[in-house]
């Protein structure tokens, strides 16, 4: 008996933790082909967001046609505006980038373009991956 009780409230610790921290996955993209990732998303006990995103094989911005300076990364709230959650730069063999950001509202979509500057205020450059369907 006390085994079952065990094992249920482990399990119910663990479902409890995956539904804190949803992980939204990158869609596949035209641009980048072989670039992939996720998001991690945890909320912290001020209630804010902590997204911490994960790409790999992103070609460097410079290569792209037309070439631009950078990747940004953005996050769309649930009142449909944006903001703006920080810089990717793959880098090693992998081409990997790494992002961790905080934000107040919880993601409805997160997405990264590639821009001619990293002072943007606004996406103005090509989607290069999107959690959008």
């Amino acid at each position: 008996m006390k085994t079952i009780r065990t094992i249920t409230l482990l399990m119910g610790a663990f479902v409890a933790l995956n539904a804190c921290t949803p992980k939204m996955t990158f869609t596949n993209s035209s641009v980048v082909p072989a670039a992939a990732g996720t998001i991690n998303v945890k909320k912290d006990k001020n209630e804010n967001y902590t997204l911490n995103v994960r790409v790999h094989n992103l070609a460097e911005s410079k290569k792209l046609t037309p070439a631009k300076d950078t990747y940004l990364v953005w996050m769309k709230q649930n009142d449909n505006s944006v903001k703006k959650l920080g810089q990717l730069s793959p880098s090693g063999k992998a081409l990997t980038a790494t992002l961790t950001a905080t934000a107040v509202a919880k993601p409805q979509a997160v997405f990264i373009t590639a821009e001619d500057n990293a002072d943007m205020l606004y996406p103005a450059g090509q989607t290069i991956l999107t959690t959008e369907e």
